[in-house]
């Protein structure tokens, strides 16, 4: 029976109805006469609080608020990638034909053209035993993706009594009939999916596979797993956007979900203006041919954030059990946690720190427990991954403030943006001292078979320079570089060099926005190979200004530049100039002693 009541009161976009003992906690309803999009979030008596995705604005007592009987879904199908939705997946393109420049009230869109025709090609035949989650069928939904078909996970399964042959159909078309205990069940190309429930998988695997950015402080010192959660606090300038940017353009994911959760406005616009002009670093094509967007800035309705960081999270579940590769990034989730805030205060609950709801940290955790590598269910076998990386928004870059904090307690590997490196121009601004990855011992196979052996104590050892550095740089305080002796003095232009040859890189140079992992291991080796040799020469009598005046360390500092991934084989030479150099230097102090 679905519920009927009115509204009561109004607070924002919170809203009061009565008569709704029928409803359902979570369960979608129509608010007012102009329709507006609602879920119900409390249940007291026969009065539902109702959070409302659209404006208020206008709305009176007395209006009628009708249940749907349904929870808050997404449509999932062939269409989905390219698109860019708001927070309850409506499709912008389609809303601004109907309303203009401003999103208008009630107004309901689909979230895919229910009429647009695609290639169907079936994958099993008339007789075959089918289970929930299995694949029937292939579409080719862009150049880039092949959409797989399943059954939706719910589906009791059965036997296959029909199947439409290779050809072109709409979604709307039923391209299969499945018969389980003689009840014959239509299959069509979409399905739909609630959004605060997690879609279910046969088996969640190990987090062994790192997701390959291309970014040199991710990858190879702070790196993520496939199927991994990290978060990227910073504050205002620090450069959490383009770090995600990068993140989302290069990762080697088949599906990237790039939600804007509550941003502002100018930043997102950026963001739908750069993506249809980014290239597919493996293809060649355009990269919107692989990414979903999820735009809903700060301008747009406060509830609707929360809503939107479940629509991206259950749009990447769908591909993930198609077997794919997923990263979402989530941009940002102090936002979505300030929509939580303001949310928990019209419904006048008790506030907990810094006028958070007590629920902010089971609600984040909700939110990362929803990322994995996964073994799918149904037939064939098939493995996907789902990798969230939160943005972190904390005023005045305080990380001890309370989304930060409950953030930290749910993630594995923390990027902690600097703003003092920001001031700097260091870019990407992550604090290397305290950002950690809680994936090195879990990736370190993957790096020793398909990269090298060298890898785990390689990074090893570039990282103890820099924690030496970060230990010396408080006697420089103190005393003056001068109180040093020459060998610590060595190890600070050893860390001078890593951070400007290794940490830095620049996301608008062609050559250095992107590095494969064999070159990174290649940088950090010849540089770590430069501290073993000027620790030598030092001990052979070489002065330290005399070291640090060889040529060869301009064109370290610049190989990142100028060494394209396709001809690694020009560190081989640069090494060898190296040992050249430190030769003739060492081979001179012989002479003159």
């Amino acid at each position: 029976m679905v519920a009927k009541g009115r509204i009561v009161w109004i607070s924002g976009p919170a809203v009061k109805a009565d008569g709704m003992a029928d409803a359902k906690i979570y369960e979608t309803v129509h608010v007012g006469e102009s329709k507006l999009i609602g879920e119900v979030i409390r249940l007291t008596g026969d009065i539902a609080f109702v959070q409302v995705y659209e404006s208020t604005a206008g709305l009176r007592p007395g209006e009628p608020v009708e249940g749907t009987g349904k929870p808050l879904n997404v449509l999932l199908g062939p269409g989905i990638i390219g698109r860019i939705y708001d927070g309850i997946q409506r499709p912008l393109d389609d809303i601004a034909k109907r309303s203009g420049t401003f999103i208008g009230k009630g107004i309901s869109t689909m979230p895919l053209d229910l009429k647009k025709k695609y290639k169907f090609m079936p994958t099993l035949k008339i007789g075959d035993e089918v289970l929930a989650g299995s694949k029937i069928g292939e579409v080719d939904e862009t150049p880039l993706v092949l959409h797989s078909i399943m059954l939706p996970p719910d589906h009791p399964g059965g036997k296959i009594t029909t199947i439409e042959k290779e050809g072109i159909y709409d979604l709307e078309h039923p391209i299969a009939t499945v018969q389980h205990n003689g009840k014959d069940t239509e299959v069509l190309l979409y399905q739909y999916s609630p959004v605060r429930k997690p879609r279910p998988y046969l088996q969640k695997l190990d987090p062994n596979i790192p997701l390959i950015t291309g970014q040199r402080i991710i990858d190879t010192f702070f790196p993520i797993a496939k199927g991994g959660t990290g978060a990227i606090p910073g504050g205002f300038g620090t450069g959490k956007t383009v770090t995600l940017h990068q993140i989302a353009a290069w990762a080697d994911s088949k599906v990237v979900v790039y939600i804007g959760c509550g941003e502002r406005g100018n930043e997102m616009t950026e963001v739908l203006r750069k993506f249809p002009e980014l290239i597919d670093p493996n293809s060649g094509r355009p990269l919107m041919e692989r990414t979903v967007l999820v735009a809903n800035t700060s301008n747009m309705p406060v509830a609707a954030r929360e809503a939107s960081i479940y629509t991206g999270v259950t749009i990447g579940e769908y591909y993930r059990d198609m077997g794919y590769d997923v990263v979402l990034v989530a941009d940002s989730t102090s936002r979505w946690a300030e929509a939580l805030r303001e949310m928990s205060g019209r419904l006048e609950e008790m506030p907990a720190e810094e006028g958070y709801p007590s629920y902010l940290a089971s609600r984040l955790a909700e939110f990362y427990e929803r990322a994995g590598r996964v073994k799918a269910l149904g037939t064939p076998d098939r493995t996907g991954s789902v990798t969230l990386v939160g943005a972190v928004s904390p005023s005045g870059a305080d990380f001890t403030e309370p989304v930060t904090t409950h953030t930290i307690r749910f993630i594995k590997t923390f990027w902690g943006l600097d703003t003092q490196l920001a001031y700097s121009r260091h870019y990407p601004s992550i604090n290397w001292m305290s950002s950690y990855s809680g994936y090195l011992k879990d990736i370190s196979k993957w790096w020793i078979e398909n990269v090298s052996k060298e890898w785990y104590n390689l990074r090893g050892e570039g990282y103890s320079i820099l924690q030496r550095e970060d230990t010396l740089k408080e006697i420089v305080r103190l005393l003056g570089p001068e109180g040093l002796p020459e060998e610590e003095k060595l190890v600070l232009e050893v860390a001078r060099m890593i951070k400007i040859g290794i940490l830095q890189q620049s996301a608008y140079d062609k050559i250095d926005t992107y590095c494969v992992p064999a070159k990174q291991l290649k940088l950090l080796k010849i540089i770590v190979e430069f501290g073993k040799e000027a620790n030598k020469a030092l001990k052979e009598g070489a002065s330290l200004p005399d070291i640090t005046k060889m040529p060869i360390i301009t064109r370290l500092l610049k190989a990142k530049f100028e060494i394209p991934n396709d001809q690694l084989e020009k560190f081989d030479e640069l090494a060898n100039d190296m040992i050249i150099q430190f030769k003739q230097l060492t081979g001179k102090q012989e002479v003159e002693h």
